[in-house]
């Protein structure tokens, strides 16, 4: 796994690459007409598409009071006596995955389209499902609390990611953000081994304080003053005290102190055993966010651009080249991978529901077919052993020629 790749499998992506149109030979123009027909197929945002998030709403709370069922099922069990290993752990990782699966649903299912606007045109929505309304203020503690705080990650995500990717300016450009260890002399199985435990604390350790990063430079260019480099986790700092108070303290009070201490009543272990289901759950959480979130933008065969796009052409070409899906299939599979598994559709038109997606997509691969452009897809297995090979420095993003 720690080999570098040799010259016939460095080719063999360039040789496929060859097999499509290149960056400069592509018809921009058509290709914007193209993508802009594929809105009058497409019926307006209505009651439908709601109600389509709506079930992924429940499914995803039904991970997550099934989970923390039982929890209460393991307290009230633990009131007879200790709990037997062979009883407590498989019940544990069960809730545990229960959990971290809405936990992860909430976010990717939910979060994520609501705050790109996705439902704002369906006649008569409640505002609490509009980018508004949800997660604003006090909302962020009923609508999605996690260690990442809502204004930021919206600004991070939707703007600057969306609309710079694969540029210098995409904030989550995997082999640039990783240039710390790829430029480094650490061997490559301990490379490998980083990753891994990175992959457990990734919201906490990266998502958190870029997300703050990427809004405090955005604070700081506004008012003409130096933009920030680097993370600051120095609660002795302003920027490190504003990621402690109001993006990793008010999650982990509530995660790891309040909920563990509901079950008080069934005494101390009963709190204990809460407390490592609800850790536990969370590294399953960054575990699974990592596996459908990291892989749609990284890998040997995505590519970087040198220049921002120049036109609506460009910018739709860029998120074929720049993206890819994983499989899809039912609306349950679709919810496992958070709808992520629909990437190019959903960077060529973020504001749409998860619903039009499913029917969008059998149109864009006849574009993508029409104008020789790769419309990759593959497992999500796939694609995130490719994309842990891009961090490590084993492989390296494609630049696109003739720009």
């Amino acid at each position: 796994m720690g080999q570098q790749p040799n010259e016939a499998e460095a080719l063999s992506i360039v040789d496929k690459a060859h097999q499509y149109a290149r960056y400069a030979d592509v018809d921009k123009d058509q290709l914007e007409k193209d993508i802009n027909a594929i809105k009058e197929t497409m019926d307006p945002v209505g009651e439908e598409d709601f109600q389509h998030l709506l079930k992924l709403e429940r499914w995803g709370r039904m991970f997550t009071f099934g989970g923390y069922g039982i929890i209460l099922l393991l307290s009230i069990l633990g009131l007879g006596g200790e709990l037997s290993p062979f009883l407590f752990w498989p019940l544990a990782i069960i809730a545990a995955l229960a959990i971290s699966t809405g936990n992860v649903a909430r976010w990717a299912d939910v979060v994520h389209p609501v705050l790109h606007g996705a439902y704002d045109k369906v006649p008569n929505v409640p505002e609490r499902y509009t980018k508004k309304v949800f997660a604003k203020g006090a909302r962020r503690y009923i609508d999605w609390l996690d260690w990442i705080k809502p204004e930021a990650w919206s600004y991070e995500h939707n703007i600057m990611h969306h609309y710079h990717l694969g540029e210098e300016d995409d904030p989550d450009n995997v082999e640039r953000n990783l240039q710390w260890l790829i430029q480094s002399k650490t061997p490559m199985f301990l490379r490998y081994m980083i990753i891994y435990a990175f992959a457990g604390m990734w919201k906490f350790l990266y998502y958190a304080p870029n997300t703050l990063r990427i809004l405090e430079n955005k604070r700081l260019q506004e008012a003409d003053k130096r933009t920030i480099t680097d993370y600051e986790l120095d609660p002795r700092t302003k920027n490190g005290l504003e990621l402690w108070m109001e993006y990793y303290l008010p999650y982990a009070i509530i995660k790891f102190l309040v909920f563990p201490m509901l079950f008080l009543p069934f005494g101390t272990q009963a709190v204990v055993n809460a407390l490592i289901i609800i850790i536990l759950a969370e590294f399953f959480a960054n575990l699974h966010s990592f596996l459908v979130i990291v892989p749609n933008h990284s890998a040997e065969d995505i590519y970087m651009f040198s220049e921002p796009h120049k036109s609506t052409g460009e910018f739709y070409l860029r998120q074929i080249m720049g993206s890819v899906n994983y499989n899809t299939g039912t609306d349950f599979i679709d919810f496992i991978h958070g709808f992520l598994n629909y990437q190019i559709e959903h960077h060529l038109f973020p504001n749409m529901p998860h619903s039009y997606y499913q029917k969008m997509q059998p149109i864009v691969k006849e574009i993508c077919k029409k104008h020789n452009l790769e419309y990759r897809q593959e497992s999500v297995f796939k694609r995130i052993k490719m994309s842990i090979d891009l961090m490590v420095g084993k492989t390296k993003l494609l630049r696109v020629e003739g720009i």
